[in-house]
């Protein structure tokens, strides 16, 4: 994800947040994906077609949007989520999602394919000669995979092998030895049909 999206992104939940709420923006960094949340709404009559397309300036917080205007953290107004999109695709990362509920606003940023792979090699580059080594780096491996597939079914417990592969960059059959081995450790269990059931992450010492 480019930086001038994130730092976009957050000014924009800083000027547009809602501060009789009490509780903090929140960025949460997932295995795939990265989210901004912010206690907010939008402005009386507007739709995410409109957010999403040209419009006007009308800030939640008109001074607070003022203070970054004069401090040069915004060039022209009505123009961040624009701003926001054409970060991403400059950078040929995937364009960013939008969420409106009744006083949440969420921003998505979905980690690009080359990002996520570029993990995996990593953690496969970091292996280093003599067997000890190598036993205990292919241990820490298949860790960081165990953690990363943990994470995602945490987040989507409907998954099947082919998109966990896909997400963590492996074979389907690299997913099912890993989740065998999940399983075998008491920290996952499918509940449900196999085609149609979901995983359950376990806390470790659960039963």
């Amino acid at each position: 994800m480019p930086e001038p999206a994130l730092r976009e992104a957050v000014v924009n939940a800083i000027v547009h947040r809602d501060y009789a709420v009490a509780a903090p923006i929140q960025i949460r960094v997932y295995a795939n994906r990265l989210r901004i949340w912010n206690p907010g709404e939008l402005p009386e009559g507007w739709s995410e077609e409109k957010l999403l397309g040209p419009h006007s300036s009308q800030p939640f917080n008109p001074d607070v949007a003022n203070a970054f205007f004069r401090a040069g953290e915004i060039e022209a107004w009505g123009r961040g989520i624009e701003r926001i999109f054409e970060a991403c695709r400059e950078a040929g990362t995937p364009e960013p999602r939008i969420r409106v509920e009744p006083r949440d606003v969420w921003f998505e940023f979905p980690f690009s394919a080359t990002y996520l792979d570029s993990l995996v090699s990593g953690e496969e580059s970091s292996r280093v000669s003599g067997q000890t080594t190598q036993e205990t780096t292919q241990e820490t491996t298949q860790e960081t995979t165990q953690e990363r597939i943990l994470a995602l079914l945490r987040e989507e417990p409907t998954l099947t092998r082919k998109v966990l592969a896909e997400r963590i960059g492996i074979t389907a059959e690299g997913i099912k030895y890993h989740l065998d081995r999940l399983r075998d450790a008491g920290r996952i269990r499918h509940v449900g049909p196999t085609k149609k059931g979901r995983w359950e992450v376990l806390e470790v010492g659960n039963e």
